[in-house]
């Protein structure tokens, strides 16, 4: 955990900013996989993380602003458990190390909060929302009306400004993820499996105490599947990979790398036309990247570049920026260009994506590939996000598209027929912005070119 006075003064502020009531913290529970005691790894709730840093299952937290204090509710260690634990801190030792003095049996929570203004956030979990059916008779139906959007808005407002202990922490987690990148490099020969890579990135993720995969890996030769966790084919030569890998450090911080290469020495001539087109449109997206700028400006940068290619390979037709604009860029592109990332991958998408990725006042759209757009927002000093633009033919989609006659106006489907067998790709770094522009994160260099791909692939 962090230092105990930054716990303190983030609920302090928290407080301050939702002014009255009682805030209401589920921690985690343990989950059992088949039965009770096999249980799933256990993984906090990341705001409860962020405002208690306790990373132990079966706790819950209040801010009751209106009395002024802060308790921790859980149980201590029974006999029983030591034996299967060994002895452990008690939870008022550990309370006391975030700085909170007042700790009660979890049984304690119900009365604490009867007749109370209790606020909450949304459950993401089914084991919390029995929880507050529990706690305060809502029906699981009935929890989504009653999330404190107020309790909401405030979290994400200091969640999305990365403090520098919060920036180390993800960078820790970035050098993890590039390490585990440049692994797969070497190891996409013809005649690996995926399942050996996905393997071989995992070992990298947590061979370090405390570390993880900050989210399941993507290890695929088939990257138009956007999330394709299968593991189930053999490289062959001809093939390009794609891994979509990152890791956790110790406190919980996210890394999120994506990589694509050709599985023999080097790409098709075909291959490398749209892996240029690709990492042209990540450097379009990367210039757009400064405080004040909309990171939608960012994804239609992105958008745009990878029409223009469309359109000098006769797939599309028009003017690029009208091919951004209108949508349907997405055939291609179907996904968003980048999303916040901090404690979780996906930073706070549990609370809500309009409130984390968009401004007060902003609208998200509704629209194939504008809906998948996580963040849109103005950008701020303190952000951290992706940068992930691809570029994707998968056959179904062009299929569907044409049938419909979508976008007949920009789009050739005619020519899209030859490149139907052509999959996927993307790269994706991480950023964060800066006072007067932006940085990548991390300390070690990921291959972004195609002379860095094809010398990592020789490491």
């Amino acid at each position: 955990m962090f230092e105990k006075n930054t716990y303190v003064t983030r609920r302090a502020r928290l407080a301050q900013e939702v002014g009255d009531g009682v805030l209401l913290f589920l921690g985690n529970q343990l989950v059992g996989m088949n039965y009770h005691d096999n249980e799933y790894p256990f993984r906090q709730d990341s705001s409860f993380l962020y405002f208690f840093g306790l990373d132990q299952a079966g706790l819950a937290a209040v801010i009751d602003i209106d009395n002024g204090e802060e308790v921790v509710f859980g149980d201590e260690l029974t006999i029983d458990d030591i034996v299967w634990t060994g002895t452990m801190p008690s939870l008022k030792e550990t309370a006391r190390l975030v700085g909170v003095e007042k700790t009660e049996p979890l049984s304690a929570l119900k009365k604490h909060l009867e007749g109370r203004k209790v606020r909450f956030l949304p459950p993401y979990r089914g084991d919390h929302q029995v929880w507050l059916q529990a706690l305060l008779g809502l029906a699981p139906e009935a929890q989504a009306e009653r999330v404190d959007v107020a309790f909401i808005k405030a979290v994400v407002g200091m969640r999305n400004h990365k403090t520098p202990e919060e920036v180390a922490a993800i960078e820790e987690a970035v050098d993890i993820s590039t390490r585990m990148h440049l692994i797969s490099y070497r190891m996409a020969r013809p005649g690996v499996h995926e399942a050996e890579i996905a393997a071989a990135v995992l070992q990298e993720a947590t061979c370090r105490p405390g570390c993880g995969l900050a989210f399941p890996t993507i290890a695929t030769t088939h990257g138009q599947v956007l999330h394709n966790h299968g593991f189930i084919h053999t490289l062959r030569e001809g093939d390009m990979f794609l891994l979509d890998a990152g890791a956790e450090n110790p406190l919980h911080y996210a890394g999120d790398l994506s990589s694509s290469m050709p599985v023999g020495e080097r790409f098709t001539e075909r291959q490398e036309l749209i892996y240029n087109l690709c990492l042209r449109s990540f450097y379009a997206a990367v210039d757009q990247l400064r405080p004040g700028n909309p990171y939608r400006n960012a994804h239609l940068a992105a958008a745009e570049t990878i029409a223009e290619g469309m359109v000098d390979l006769g797939l599309m037709k028009g003017n690029p920026r009208d091919i951004a604009e209108s949508g349907a860029y997405a055939l291609v592109f179907p996904c968003g260009t980048g999303h916040m990332m901090g404690l979780d991958v996906h930073d706070m998408e549990n609370l809500g994506e309009q409130y984390v990725g968009y401004a007060d006042g902003m609208v998200k759209s509704k629209q194939f590939g504008f809906k998948s757009l996580r963040l849109a927002r103005p950008l701020e000093p303190g952000f951290v996000f992706t940068v992930e633009p691809g570029i994707y033919f998968m056959p179904e989609l062009i299929d569907y598209w044409k049938a419909e006659g979508r976008f007949k106006e920009f789009i050739n489907y005619d020519k899209f027929e030859a490149w139907k067998d052509f999959g996927g790709l993307r790269n994706e770094l991480d950023y964060l912005i800066t006072e007067d522009g932006c940085r990548v994160l991390g300390t070690l260099r990921k291959p972004m070119t195609l002379e860095e791909v094809y010398s990592a692939k020789q490491a």
